[in-house]
């Protein structure tokens, strides 16, 4: 064989070597790692602005919000359900934990961390309600997710008009804002170190408990987990207790950033948590799901917005690409479940 030949042999080799090894990628990551390393290509290209530390640093901040939002919604997903109301639980603990705040700092002046306990206390237990709704309803009456969840969206986001009229409570205590959106531990912001923490918390929970690995199995094949003796609606309503009660853990932390309590917050946090987690490779057919890769899926999409903003691009054109992007993500992870069908 000539040298020739040799090295057109080699280069189809290698050619064929690096199909697969990005087709190993692909079934196993999804397109995260694909959409990722394009994101960064484009918007490095398009401004100098975008790779930066200091921006780098504020997407990682920002990006706090639907990272706990898009962990929810992914434990929801893995169980073949998801959550539509996500943006009525940020939006119901946002008034809530407000207007609870307000009234006990008015009542006990001298006692603010008093009202700030109540407050962050009351907006939990309010959207744990809306999670327990969505749970005995799934779980329990067998009700479509869609619908559940839909249903229960329109009625929170009623609720939480009903409360405040339309109007953002303000006069919130100032520690609130000072601490839980602005205060810092050894130099981390401290919605980045409570995010930390959730992370790790629910990556050991995912991974290494039997709650974890019930929902898993759950999402693989219901029937087959329920003959196992797992306790399927039990399992089912703990999924939907804990998005609801990730959503609004963002939903206290959003309101400390904005110092007041709105009904608008989280408008659009269940379209883009159910992006951030299907570009991360969540199976909407449930079962299939990684704590790490949903972080990284968040952080794209924030990534992206930070990446449409500095071009000046309109918020209705981010709409309307988030959206195609979620469309996008939603046939690829077709072609990807029939590869991985395929493999078995």
């Amino acid at each position: 064989m000539s040298s020739t030949d040799s090295a057109n042999a080699t280069q189809a080799t290698s050619g064929v070597s690096m199909k697969r090894s990005l087709r190993d990628l692909f079934v196993s990551q999804g397109v995260l790692p694909f959409f990722l390393g394009g994101a960064l290509i484009i918007f490095t290209l398009a401004t100098d602005k975008f790779l930066t530390f200091d921006n780098i640093v504020n997407v990682a901040r920002q990006s706090v919000y639907l990272v706990l939002a898009s962990l929810g919604q992914m434990i929801v997903l893995v169980t073949g359900g998801f959550d539509l109301s996500i943006g009525t639980a940020i939006a119901i603990t946002s008034v809530v934990s407000a207007s609870v705040m307000v009234f006990v700092a008015g009542m006990f002046p001298d006692m603010i961390w008093l009202a700030l306990f109540m407050g962050i206390l009351a907006g939990f237990a309010s959207a744990l309600l809306i999670g327990g709704i969505n749970g005995v309803g799934v779980a329990k009456f067998n009700v479509s997710p869609f619908i559940m969840t839909l249903g229960v969206q329109s009625m929170g986001a009623g609720v939480a008009l009903f409360i405040t009229g339309g109007v953002p409570v303000g006069g919130l205590p100032y520690d609130f804002g000072d601490f839980f959106g602005f205060g810092r531990i050894l130099g981390v912001p401290v919605p980045v170190v409570i995010a930390l923490i959730v992370i790790v918390a629910i990556w050991i929970m995912m991974n290494r408990t039997k709650l974890g690995s019930h929902i898993y199995a759950i999402g693989g094949n219901i029937k087959a987990a329920n003959l196992s003796g797992i306790n399927t609606g039990r399992t089912l309503l703990l999924a939907y207790l804990a998005c609801s009660l990730l959503a609004s853990l963002a939903g206290v932390l959003l309101t400390a950033r904005v110092e007041s309590g709105e009904t608008n917050l989280g408008g659009t946090m269940a379209l883009e948590s159910i992006a951030a987690c299907v570009i991360a490779g969540v199976s909407l057919r449930g079962g299939i799901g990684r704590v790490e890769s949903v972080v990284l899926g968040a952080f794209f999409i924030v990534l992206v917005q930070n990446g449409m903003n500095l071009l000046q691009i309109g918020s209705y054109m981010q709409m309307v690409l988030l959206g195609g992007l979620l469309i996008m993500a939603v046939v690829i992870d077709q072609l990807r479940y029939k590869m991985l069908i395929g493999d078995r």
